[in-house]
Parts: structure tokens; sequence; C-alpha cells
């Protein structure tokens, strides 16, 4: 038994699985270690073809590090498709939402964390709002892939800004529980 005061303030935390967005693929990852180290294959290529993803098209890698407590968000692509990698000793928050107009998963919104223990991809349709953050103190890797080239004329870039908050006042700032 516990007080009247403590019980009205128990909750059960919902364990049920969370919904995800039309599209978005996880493509898990082996990473081999022995005493000197370790080795992780991304993904296997053919003229810029992921065997995971064949419809898939890398034109661009990029390597990127986040410095702890920054947010890079909101950001979408009209016509660009992002594969991202987060090695997995390291972690980064991440938060997506379905902005395809008529999509089975329109609206949906994926809070998750990419690294953290789990090697693997993360593709991210085009029309799908991403971003992420460092809320931890270490700095993180990401490293993407892209099918298109970046180009930073206005007329053929095709990276569209959203407010850095898009997903919420909070949403960036780690879950207590």
């Amino acid at each position: 038994m516990f007080s009247k005061d403590i019980e009205n303030q128990l909750f059960k935390q919902d364990y049920a699985p969370k919904p995800t967005i039309d599209g978005v693929k996880f493509v898990e990852l082996k990473e081999f270690a022995d005493d000197g180290g370790s080795f992780l294959e991304l993904c296997r290529l053919e003229k810029g073809i992921c065997a995971a993803l064949p419809h898939f098209e890398a034109k661009q890698m990029n390597y990127s590090r986040v410095m702890s407590g920054v947010i890079k968000a909101t950001h979408i692509h009209k016509n660009q498709d992002d594969l991202w990698f987060v090695p997995p000793h390291e972690r980064i928050l991440v938060g997506l939402k379905d902005l395809r107009a008529g999509s089975k998963t329109e609206g949906v919104v994926m809070r998750f964390v990419l690294g953290a223990g789990k090697p693997r991809l993360l593709f991210i349709p085009r029309r799908v709002a991403h971003g992420l953050a460092n809320p931890w103190r270490e700095t993180a890797t990401v490293i993407y892939f892209v099918n298109r080239h970046f180009s930073a004329d206005a007329d053929k870039c095709d990276e569209f800004r959203l407010d850095p908050y898009f997903f919420g006042k909070d949403f960036w700032n780690i879950t207590a529980g």
C-alpha cells in the first residue's frame, strides 16, 4: 500500500509501439569487432545503388560532426532522399514528420535515437521533414548519403527550412522517466 498522495501520482509508462512513417526504413548493420578494433560495412554500392535500398541511388556522401547541445533542425527536401548513419558508439536524437500530402502516414511524427549501440542505416524519403539534436555531452558524427548533389544556387537548391521547434518546444529535450 501507498499513501493516498503517492497513489494519486502513480502512472504506467506506455510501452506500446510508436507510429512509423511510411517509407522510412531502418537497415540493420553488422559490426565485426576484435582485439584490434572494429569494422562496419555501411552499404555495398554498384553504380551508386545501395544493395539494401535498390530504389536509392547515392550521388553524394557527407560527413557532419554535431557538437554537444546543438539542434540542427528542421528542413525538408522536395526531390532528395537521405540515408543517415550514426556510429554505434555515438548517439543523435532524430525527429521526422511526414509532410507528404495524401500519404497514408501524413502528419505522423517519429522521435528516436540513432546510434546508441545499434548499427543501422536510416532512410528518409523526400518530403519527410527531418532534424537532429545532440543533447548529450560528447560530439557526435553523422555520415549521410543523398541522391542529389547539393547546390547553393537558390534556383537549384532543394533544402527548405522550417522552424527549429517545428516539432514542438520540448521535442528536443531529453525525456525524463
